[in-house]
C-alpha cells in the first residue's frame, strides 16, 4: 500500500489532517533513510557526504516522530468545562468554588464543600483538592506523555501504601487415579510487595493579569502547566528512581544474567560486546532478548530505549535486506522493531560499556504505577510577588510487580 493510499484512509478514519501530513513526511523521510543507508552499505570505504546526509535524515525522523506524538496528545485532550459539569450540580459547585480560589484566593466556598464532604487533610495550609475534571485531564495527559506510565499497569488507591500479595511457593499439586488416596497438599507461601505513594509537586506561576482574564480557561492552564513537570519527574523515577521519596525504577533493581534469574531480580541478556552490538549479525541479540521473555508476556510486549539507541538500531536489516525498524503504519501509531512497538524513553541510558540500554517485556504486567486519588493546589501570592504561585501536589508510587515480565539488554561481553 503506497503513501497516498494510506493518507486517504487515515483522513477518512478521522485522523487529524496535520497528523496525516506529518505521518506522510515521516514515511518519505524513512524511504530516503533506507536509500541513503543502502548506498552507504554498498561503499566499502564509506562516504563522509552520505554519512552526513544519513545523520540529517535520522534527525528528521526523530523530529517528525516527536511531532506525531505531540499531535496525538493534543487530539486526545479530554473535553472540560461547564458542558460536562452541568450534568452534575455538585461537580459544578466544586468547579466554581475552585475557580474563585485560583483567581482571587477566595477559599470560603471550597472550605464549605470539603467540610460538607467531611474531607480531612485539605485546608488552607495543605491546599484544596482540584475538581474531578482537572484531575482527570492531568491523569490522561500524563498517560499520553509519560512513556512508562503509558505502558505500565496503573492502580488508584485512597491510602498511602498499596500492598500486593504474591505466592513464593504455590500449593502442591499432582495427578492421581480415580480411586487413589489423596495426600494433603502443602499450603501456599505468601509474601507481599509494597508500593508507597510519594509526593510529587509542581509550582507554576501566574500573573494577576492572567488570573483576572475571564477568557482564560483556568482548568486547562493549570493542567498544562503541571503536566510536563510531572511527566518528566515520573519518567525518570519509573526508570531509574531509587525508591527513596520517589518510585523505584525498573533499572534500580538487582540485575542478573538471565540464565541465573530468580524472583526479585531483573534478568538481562548480554550483547556480546562491551558498549556495543556485536560486529556480525548484531540483530541476533535482539531476537535473544525477545525470546528471553516467556510467551505469555510477549503478546503485549514493548521495546523501551532512548532516541540514540533507537538511531543505532534503525540501520539493522534482516538477511533479505529489510529494515527491522519500521515507522508507524498509521498516524498516531508507534514505530516497531521486529514487529513489537518501540517506546522512546529518554531516561534510558545511552549505549556504553555495561549499560542497560534496552528493556523488553510486558510492562502492563511487569511494572505498577500507584496513584493516590486527588490532586491538591495551594495558592501562594506572597513568596514571589507580583506572581502568584500554585503549589500543586499529587502522590505517586511505582515498582516492579512481576519480575518475569521484563528483561534487559546489557552491553557487555557476558
Amino acid at each position: 500500500m503506497d503513501i497516498a493510499t494510506l493518507t486517504e484512509l487515515e483522513t477518512k478514519a478521522g485522523v487529524p489532517q496535520d497528523a496525516v501530513v506529518t505521518h506522510g513526511e515521516l514515511m518519505r523521510a524513512f524511504e530516503a533513510f533506507r536509500q541513503t543507508n543502502d548506498e552507504l552499505d554498498a561503499k566499502a570505504a564509506g562516504d563522509a557526504v552520505l554519512q552526513e546526509k544519513l545523520a540529517r535524515i535520522d534527525a528528521a525522523l526523530d523530529a517528525q516522530t516527536r511531532r506525531l506524538d505531540e499531535i496525538a496528545l493534543k487530539s486526545a485532550r479530554p473535553a472540560l468545562g461547564a458542558e460536562r459539569a452541568r450534568n452534575n450540580a455538585n461537580t459544578l459547585e466544586h468547579k466554581q468554588a475552585f475557580e474563585a480560589y485560583v483567581r482571587s484566593g477566595e477559599a470560603a466556598g471550597l472550605r464549605a464543600l470539603e467540610m460538607k464532604a467531611m474531607s480531612i487533610g485539605s485546608n488552607a495550609d495543605g491546599g484544596y483538592l482540584v475538581p474531578p475534571e482537572i484531575e482527570t485531564e492531568i491523569g490522561q495527559r500524563l498517560t499520553a506523555i509519560s512513556p512508562i506510565r503509558a505502558i505500565a499497569g496503573v492502580r488508584t488507591i485512597s491510602g498511602n501504601v498499596y500492598k500486593k500479595p504474591f505466592m513464593t511457593a504455590g500449593p502442591a499439586v499432582g495427578w492421581v487415579g480415580e480411586t487413589d488416596a489423596r495426600t494433603q497438599t502443602a499450603s501456599p507461601t505468601l509474601d507481599e510487595l509494597s508500593f508507597p505513594a510519594m509526593e510529587l509537586y509542581a509550582m507554576p506561576a501566574a500573573t494577576a493579569t492572567l488570573l483576572e482574564d475571564s477568557a482564560v480557561n483556568i482548568d486547562q492552564w493549570l493542567a498544562q502547566e503541571v503536566e510536563q513537570v510531572f511527566a518528566a519527574q515520573e519518567g525518570t523515577a519509573f526508570v531509574t528512581g531509587d525508591g527513596i521519596n520517589k518510585p523505584k525504577g525498573f533499572l534500580s533493581y538487582t540485575t542478573v544474567a538471565d540464565a541465573s534469574w530468580t524472583w526479585g531480580n531483573i534478568g538481562y541478556i548480554a550483547s556480546g560486546a562491551a558498549g556495543a552490538f556485536p560486529a556480525s549479525n548484531p540483530s541476533d541479540v535482539l531476537v535473544d532478548l525477545i525470546y528471553a521473555v516467556k510467551a505469555g508476556y510477549r503478546q503485549n510486549a514493548n521495546f523501551v530505549m532512548n532516541r540514540k539507541t533507537q538511531s543505532a538500531i534503525r540501520k539493522f536489516k534482516d538477511t533479505t535486506g529489510n529494515y527491522l525498524w519500521q515507522p508507524p503504519a498509521v498516524a498516531g501509531g508507534k514505530a516497531t522493531l521486529l514487529s513489537f512497538p518501540v517506546i522512546e524513553a529518554e531516561d534510558m541510558p545511552d549505549i556504553a560499556a555495561g549499560s542497560l540500554s534496552i528493556a523488553f517485556g510486558d510492562f502492563r504486567r511487569g511494572y505498577l504505577v500507584v496513584d493516590r486519588a486527588g490532586v491538591s493546589v495551594l495558592r501562594d501570592p506572597y513568596t514571589a510577588k507580583p506572581y502568584v504561585l500554585f503549589y500543586t501536589t499529587k502522590r505517586v508510587g511505582g515498582g516492579v510487580q512481576d519480575f518475569e515480565a521484563i528483561k534487559l539488554m546489557k552491553f557487555a561481553a557476558s
